[in-house]
């Protein structure tokens, strides 16, 4: 039986893959800062530097063989330039001194994949499996398109793109907005765009939404009503599903948080 299981007080989890152990992150998003300033006419400081610190210290503390990232790596929609180039360039450098770096392409990540295609392993915006092979099998995708059916072969399914984040209120009106991940059983004739029920023995696969690695990329306020799902099959395919904060606190059904 595949598992997948968070790092404490982190948006990353670790998947134990028969003989290798991968670290997977989602929507880190080098380069946001350049996105900010010239998409929004913001000026922030760079955290590049603790982005990159923060996934090497990742990879070192769960003693991962492979950093998976379940899509945009990237920022900048096409191909990367100028700082943000500059960004990925040494992130990808220092991933890959440590262990291999797999790439599930997003909607982010076109021009990254091409750009350092010698660097990634590249699993495309359909998705695929890692640990093929083995009893440990985990399909990822990044969540921007419909996925490849056979996914739900896995017993569980690795998803990013939603950014999915709760707002919580106290008793005096406050308020505050955390990252989140959201765990249920798939159903998954809404994980296929025809509607058709894939083949499968036993019973359906967790889908695992990742929270972004990146916290200044916004996401979805997914305990807030009127709020729309970027998934094309969310939130359909996840008839039921808890919410948990990074720090492992269960909030159950994320709809009722």
């Amino acid at each position: 039986m595949a598992r997948v299981e968070p790092v404490a007080g982190e948006p990353a989890a670790v998947a134990d893959l028969g003989g290798e152990r991968a670290l997977l992150v989602a929507d880190v998003h080098a380069g946001i800062e350049v996105g900010l300033r010239y998409e929004r006419g913001v000026e922030v400081d760079s955290r590049a530097d603790e982005r990159r610190e923060r996934l090497c210290g990742l990879i070192a503390e769960t003693d991962a063989d492979r950093l998976v990232v379940l899509g945009d790596l990237a920022h900048r929609i096409g191909a990367p330039d100028g700082d943000e180039r500059a960004e990925l360039e040494t992130l990808i450098r220092a991933v890959t001194d440590r262990v291999p770096m797999t790439l599930v392409e997003g909607n982010h990540d076109a021009g990254v994949a091409e750009a350092f295609a010698d660097d990634l392993d590249v699993i495309g915006p359909a998705g695929g499996r890692l640990g093929e092979g083995s009893a440990s099998a985990v399909a990822v995708c990044h969540g921007h398109t419909w996925p490849d059916p056979a996914l739900v072969e896995a017993d569980v399914i690795c998803t990013g793109h939603e950014h999915p984040q709760v707002r919580l209120e106290d008793a005096v009106g406050g308020s505050r907005v955390e990252r989140a991940w959201l765990r249920g059983e798939l159903d998954p004739a809404a994980f296929t765009e025809t509607g058709e029920t894939p083949t499968r023995a036993g019973d359906p696969p967790e889908l695992i939404v990742f929270p972004a690695f990146n916290e200044r990329s916004g996401g979805t306020w997914v305990n807030v009503d009127g709020q729309s799902f970027l998934a094309p099959y969310l939130p359909a395919a996840l008839p039921a599903a808890d919410a948990y904060l990074l720090d492992g606190t269960r909030l159950g059904d994320y709809r009722r948080v």
